[in-house]
């Protein structure tokens, strides 16, 4: 009898719709989006009083990203994010997938128990985490379990030293040659996993759920398009990007389609949410029922 054994093929579900998923990984999305809506505001984060184009974003994205790359992080290679909503958030979202490198969202909300779990399950081998968010002090915490995680190999505290060096080493390279970050993105796959988010872990230890860029970026552009975002779309995200809501139907929401991602605070606040749309002139605003009540 003939063996008719085949690879594992991704599989896709079908619909009834005539537009089809998008085949594109994250990072040339995101660059057919910056050629063409490079001078529109990409990025807004109002607590630190600072915007960005989608030009302005694209040089940061590919600064970090390089940086990354001369630090020894490549495809595969897992980089967490322990952070509340900041601009930096987004550089490392779209760095990480220019790269191919696995984006592992932390909750901000996470302990020392719980933060060594993640760390120890997922692989991480950078974490890239604030100093400190309200009254939990990432860094003593970080301190506190990093021996016990042997994957662990660099911590880039938002702010310090190292994570400036991040983005100076990859400037530098990118003004020299940046054809090693080309090859990089030109490696990848729309297949490739690229994220991993954690589930709640409310009857036993939270379950990491492997997502490609094909699955997120896919979810993104679809929210996009059921809200008709254009590129005149200012968006107000004060849900946390570590979950689903903020960095896939928020942020590839928007840059899909050359709309501004508005971030009004590190964490919900209604006097900030407010504002921020107010002053920015968002057109769309997201929230869970008891943000609105």
């Amino acid at each position: 009898m003939t063996n008719l054994a085949l690879p594992p093929l991704p599989s896709y579900t079908s619909a009834t719709g005539d537009v089809p998923l998008l085949g594109d990984t994250i990072g040339d999305n995101f660059d057919r989006t910056v050629a063409r809506h490079g001078e529109r505001d990409a990025l807004v984060d109002r607590a630190a009083g600072r915007r960005w184009t989608y030009t302005e974003l694209a040089a940061e994205v590919d600064a970090l990203a390089f940086g990354l790359l001369r630090a020894g992080i490549g495809k595969g290679d897992r980089v967490g994010i322990w952070a509340p909503n900041c601009a930096e958030w987004v550089f490392v979202q779209y760095a990480t997938a220019k790269i191919g490198a696995i984006l592992v969202n932390i909750n901000p909300a996470y302990r020392s128990h719980e933060l060594q779990y993640v760390l120890t399950q997922a692989g991480i081998r950078m974490l890239v985490a604030a100093p400190s968010f309200k009254t939990s002090d990432y860094a003593a915490m970080i301190d506190e379990v990093r021996g016990n995680c042997p994957d662990l190999e660099q911590v880039v505290l938002l702010g310090s030293p190292d994570w400036d060096e991040l983005g100076a080493s990859g400037r530098a390279a990118l003004a020299d040659d940046r054809t090693r970050l080309d090859a990089a993105q030109r490696d990848l796959s729309a297949d490739d996993p690229i994220n991993i988010q954690y589930t709640s872990g409310t009857t036993g230890f939270p379950k990491g759920a492997t997502l490609s860029h094909h699955n997120i970026l896919s979810n993104g552009y679809f929210v996009g398009e059921l809200c008709h975002y254009t590129e005149q779309d200012k968006v107000c995200i004060p849900v946390p990007f570590y979950h689903c809501f903020g960095m896939v139907m928020g942020n590839l929401a928007c840059t899909s389609h050359g709309a501004t991602m508005v971030i009004p605070g590190p964490a919900f606040d209604p006097t900030q949410t407010l504002a921020a749309v107010a002053e920015e002139r968002c057109t769309s605003l997201y929230g869970v029922p008891t943000m609105f009540i």
